[in-house]
């Protein structure tokens, strides 16, 4: 092995912000702080989803929400029922010509 390109790999200690833990193990990622402790924002006795107490969303609901804010308005009352059903019921079709006939 060449010595030199490896990085040290020393007992470090981890401390939780979530959660005021603190664990040692080895790594080889150096401390930033001036305690000589590596910070993390969540680990995973404090992680909602390690913890079982993650919040489910109720996408059933989101969903029937989209359709009824989204879904087609009916004819108003004064415009003519036959035009709306008539351009409602082609919209996205073309006009195929018929067959000849022998």
């Amino acid at each position: 092995m060449r010595a030199g390109i490896h990085p040290i790999y020393e007992l470090r200690t981890f401390h939780c912000y979530g959660c005021s833990s603190e664990w040692q193990t080895r790594t080889t990622i150096q401390p930033h702080s001036s305690d000589g402790k590596i910070h993390l924002d969540i680990c995973s006795s404090c992680h909602p989803f390690y913890t079982g107490k993650q919040k489910l969303i109720d996408k059933a609901g989101r969903i029937e929400r989209f359709r009824r804010r989204y879904e087609k308005q009916a004819p108003a009352a004064g415009a003519p029922a036959s035009a709306a059903s008539a351009t409602a019921s082609d919209a996205g079709t073309t006009a195929q010509p018929e067959p000849a006939q022998q």
